[in-house]
């Protein structure tokens, strides 16, 4: 009777009653977009394409591993195999929630590593249309997010959340992200500069199931105001493989282990 009483109750809420929060959304979305498994492998082909069409192809390793909960601390292990200019350098993510990640570039040419500053975690990410945060994500409690409207991309039913940053300083006012209410994976992003103007656009193009987890593995990301535009695929995505803790050393990425990179 308890059972059947709680389910008449929910039929006679109104629908709205039981809609998800904003960020309830957001957290499930960087759930299912940045946490699944235990950790992550793919080798990763990154296409920056110019206004005119011409490409230049970067192909790299991507390596992730959390450490805790969804949301939680994360670590990224990244090594580049090609062009030529960016063979064998690496990058380095150490994510913590509610704070800035550390993040450390070794540039081979150089033989150093380079400490990147939080301050730069907007920049673009080796020459392309994604920025170092874009890469592992940006902390939730940055932003304040808001439920705008349902709408569809293609097929799938979609929550459309407005986030718009705390800090001032941020190089744009707001984003909009299209939630899949099914997978919770990001299906478009925009994103807004101070005059309100839309500037850059994510789209995630192609989702395959990976082992029982929604993946993104192919997306974009465009800029509107230069036309240059940065594709990645995901050539081969593998989740629970066993990476160590060790991996994620200032040791490994001067020298990472062949079995990780091969």
């Amino acid at each position: 009777m308890n059972r059947i009483y709680v389910f008449v109750l929910l039929l006679l809420l109104p629908l709205n009653a039981l809609a998800i929060t904003a960020d309830e959304a957001m957290k499930k979305s960087q759930a299912a977009f940045l946490y699944p498994g235990a950790d992550f492998k793919a080798r990763v082909m990154m296409k920056l394409i110019s206004k005119g069409g011409q490409e230049r192809v970067r192909e790299m390793m991507m390596l992730r591993k959390n450490f805790g909960q969804p949301g939680g601390e994360q670590k990224y292990f990244m090594y580049f195999f090609q062009p030529a200019d960016v063979r064998n350098m690496t990058f380095m993510v150490y994510k913590y929630p509610g704070k800035d990640a550390d993040r450390w570039l070794f540039v081979p040419a150089i033989n150093m590593v380079r400490r990147i500053a939080a301050q730069d975690k907007r920049s673009s990410f080796v020459g392309s249309d994604f920025t170092y945060e874009d890469i592992s994500g940006r902390n939730l409690e940055d932003d304040t997010h808001a439920v705008v409207k349902d709408e569809k991309i293609g097929d799938r039913d979609c929550t459309v959340i407005k986030s718009t940053p705390k800090a001032a300083e941020m190089e744009y006012s707001y984003k909009l992200s299209w939630i899949d209410k099914t997978t919770f994976l990001p299906m478009k992003e925009e994103y807004y500069d101070k005059k309100g103007e839309l500037y850059r656009v994510f789209s995630a193009d192609e989702i395959k199931d990976v082992k029982g987890h929604p993946t993104i593995t192919k997306r974009s990301m465009k800029n509107l105001l230069s036309g240059h535009m940065t594709e990645v695929s995901f050539l081969k995505a593998e989740y629970n493989v066993g990476i160590e803790d060790s991996l994620f050393t200032e040791r490994y990425l001067k020298q990472p282990p062949k079995r990780w990179i091969e």
